[in-house]
């Protein structure tokens, strides 16, 4: 069962219409008891990295999908703002992430030479996978996906980068560690390329 942790952020209903357009099974979570019987997850998010991390915690469902990712390596994939809490940090806040995947997420402004680069990065653009990674089955020759964001994912080690795009700087703008993924772009408003990688991520 896909499920979907609704915990205040993030269009959940776009990816609901997805998966049963695909005719795969799928739930949404907004509390622990309704995480029973879930074989995978997504983690939405949009908005600020403090203010997602609190919402997470103010949902009660935390220690629940720790449980989940961490001891039962029950597959998860974190979406935009839902990405960047994956990691350990954010140079956007304070609080600390849930740090599943090593790294910090850093604005494209701290980055030297870039600090007239217009902000947010929106629109369509171009993605390389790395190494095979399953999320981007059938994506060999060509994978573009909508972005809409100020900060990216710096990745501590070279291999938990998945796919790499560019906007100003080449930068990782999906992650996998393991069990857990995450992606930068928006899947469910970027066409048959967000809908096969949903389907991907379903049938991992």
């Amino acid at each position: 069962m896909i499920t979907i942790i609704d915990y205040g952020l993030g269009n959940i209903q776009a990816f609901v219409n997805v998966y049963r357009r695909l005719h795969i099974p799928v739930a949404v979570a907004q509390t622990t008891a309704q995480l029973d019987g879930a074989t995978k997850l997504i983690l939405p998010g949009v908005g600020a990295f403090d203010h997602a991390i609190e919402r997470l915690d103010a949902s009660g469902m935390r220690p629940a999908l720790e449980e989940l990712v961490q001891q039962h390596k029950v597959p998860v994939l974190g979406i935009c703002v839902g990405m960047q809490i994956l990691a350990n940090s954010s140079e956007e806040g304070l609080l600390a992430g849930l740090g599943w995947v090593p790294g910090c997420v850093r604005s494209f402004k701290s980055v030297p030479n870039l600090a007239d680069l217009p902000l947010p990065h929106m629109g369509w653009n171009d993605v390389a996978a790395l190494n095979d990674n399953p999320l981007f089955k059938g994506f060999e020759e060509e994978a573009r996906f909508y972005f809409l964001h100020s900060f990216f994912f710096d990745c501590e080690q070279e291999q938990h980068r998945a796919a790499m795009s560019s906007y100003g700087l080449e930068f990782s703008c999906a992650v996998q560690a393991g069990n857990v993924y995450g992606v930068q772009f928006h899947p469910e408003k970027s066409h048959h390329f967000g809908v096969g990688l949903l389907k991907n991520f379903a049938e991992l």
